[in-house]
């Protein structure tokens, strides 16, 4: 049977980043201890300035800022788009990558996977207008990038989520229908093993 939880951004644990040039709010991961052993991780970090990103061999990355005026990418010396909030940029985890800020401080949200072990969906809903989708992933999260995000699954009690609390189902077996009210991101990962 699917498992649904609500995670609260004020009890996400604060972790150093690999590179030990600033740290990471972990908002949850498939698997591991630290920053080894996992499959997929989801979390926030602050910027503070320019610098150099941790490198994660044989993973993928999905980056997309949240807060601030936004930062550019150098990854293996060509230079990116302009990433501005809720623009999110993929890139491998083998790469060289340093950052740029395009002004003061940003706060970004990340994903990293390993594609060898998951295929992963990511798309972000600018709650314009309610969204529906249906999903057959195995874990389903949603990530609230506004002050209250209305959720409602069917077959579970109506959620309310704020800013950057997450709601993530495990072990879902069938076709989900998730009705979103709010700017979110939502991930939709299946394991390939």
């Amino acid at each position: 049977m699917s498992r649904l939880k609500i995670l609260r951004a004020a009890q996400y644990p604060r972790m150093p980043w690999k590179n030990g040039g600033g740290s990471t709010e972990e908002i949850s991961r498939d698997a591991g201890h630290g920053l080894d052993g996992f499959g997929w991780r989801v979390s926030i970090a602050d910027i503070a300035e320019s610098g150099g990103f941790s490198t994660f061999n044989g993973y993928k990355r999905v980056i997309t800022v949240l807060q601030g005026d936004g930062m550019n990418l150098t990854i293996d010396g060509k230079i990116s788009r302009d990433l501005l909030p809720f623009d999110p940029l993929a890139f491998s985890g083998d790469a060289t990558v340093d950052c740029t800020l395009l002004g003061a401080t940003i706060r970004d949200f990340n994903l990293i996977y390993a594609p060898q072990r998951y295929q992963v969906r990511l798309q972000w809903l600018d709650g314009i207008v309610p969204s529906t989708l249906f999903t057959s992933a195995q874990t389903v999260l949603v990530f609230s990038a506004c002050d209250d995000l209305q959720i409602r699954i069917a077959g579970y009690p109506a959620e309310s989520l704020g800013i950057y609390d997450s709601l993530q189902i495990d072990d879902q077996q069938g076709l989900l229908k998730v009705n979103l009210a709010g700017r979110c991101c939502v991930i939709e990962l299946n394991s390939k093993v």
